[in-house]
């Protein structure tokens, strides 16, 4: 029998992963709604579309996970681990790919610049889009595919214990295939939050400059662009607090190992890594005017069709 702190967090991953389709799912809808019917698509929506779209798979990957742990036995075979965890580390790369995209296009409108090579950018930014998505895909493969040609001893066998290609075997102590997961694993986290602190640290300085600016006009006077500023770096923020936490739980996953019986660990790097993919999607439709519109109006339809029935 399961432990039954892992059971309370595999109910809590449960609610997460629910949060998370719906969440992600509303996104891609909405979007995917809107191109159809206007037949054009702005960069950001199509950004969206592919964030939301790979958020999905990843929360799949992580009922999985849970799955391999402790209670599919075809996950014991070496082969299909391989493929999951070249699956599960494609989406979680290309996912973070995808939020420096949307965060660094926010930047680039929101920001006001003066040198050439940033002008340039700028105006380029929205036809760079689906080149850079494409990109991120292209890099994404190449930080996870090397994952298949791993010897059968990597890391999500280390969780089970008994792993193997045909067999069971226990695990234990470093090899070389760990280390190989962590370089990369880390290669692929690395450039894009690099990137993301960066675009935090830009709109920072441009809210800061901004708000000096404006010290100069009378005291009730708000202008909009501070708002628009606060909004892009909470967003920001929130974004690198959930990725980093979900990293950091991702690793202690990566090292854990059913030998150890450290139950705890696991259940609350289970629930962090379920928490990041489904928090991060309601904060985008909070923070996005026309995603948060549509949710509006469909609790409306939502409410008006329960008024309906109950009369």
């Amino acid at each position: 029998m399961l432990p039954p702190v892992l059971i309370v967090s595999m109910c809590i991953v449960a609610i997460e992963v629910v949060v998370g389709f719906m969440g992600n799912g509303f996104i891609t809808a909405v979007n995917s709604i809107n191109w159809i019917k206007s037949k054009r698509i702005s960069a950001a929506d199509m950004i969206l579309i592919f964030l939301s779209t790979s958020r999905f798979i990843l929360q799949v990957t992580v009922m999985m996970y849970i799955h391999s742990l402790y209670f599919t036995d075809v996950f014991k075979l070496a082969s299909v681990y391989k493929t999951f965890g070249a699956i599960w580390m494609f989406v979680n790369h290309a996912s973070l790919w995808f939020s420096t995209w949307l965060y660094v296009l926010y930047c680039v409108k929101i920001i006001n610049v003066t040198q050439w090579l940033l002008l340039q950018i700028k105006h380029r930014i929205t036809a760079m889009i689906p080149w850079l998505l494409l990109g991120s895909l292209l890099i994404s493969s190449v930080t996870s595919f090397p994952l298949l040609w791993i010897t059968p001893n990597t890391y999500l066998c280390r969780s089970t214990g008994n792993c193997g290609d045909n067999s069971t075997a226990h695990i234990s102590g470093w090899d070389s295939s760990h280390l190989y997961l962590l370089l990369l694993y880390f290669t692929g986290c690395f450039f894009p939050l690099v990137l993301s602190m960066i675009t935090s640290g830009l709109l920072i300085n441009s809210l800061w400059k901004h708000t000096k600016k404006m010290q100069c006009y009378v005291d009730s006077f708000r202008d909009p662009l501070i708002d628009v500023h606060l909004i892009a770096i909470k967003s920001i923020i929130s974004f690198l607090i959930l990725y980093i936490s979900s990293f950091v739980a991702q690793i202690l996953l990566t090292l854990s190992t059913s030998q150890s019986k450290d139950f705890v660990k696991v259940a609350v790097s289970l629930v962090v890594t379920g928490a990041y993919p489904s928090i991060h999607s309601i904060i985008l439709i909070i923070v996005n005017s026309k995603l948060k519109l549509a949710f509006r109006m469909l609790c409306q339809h939502f409410m008006c069709h329960l008024e309906n029935v109950n009369l």
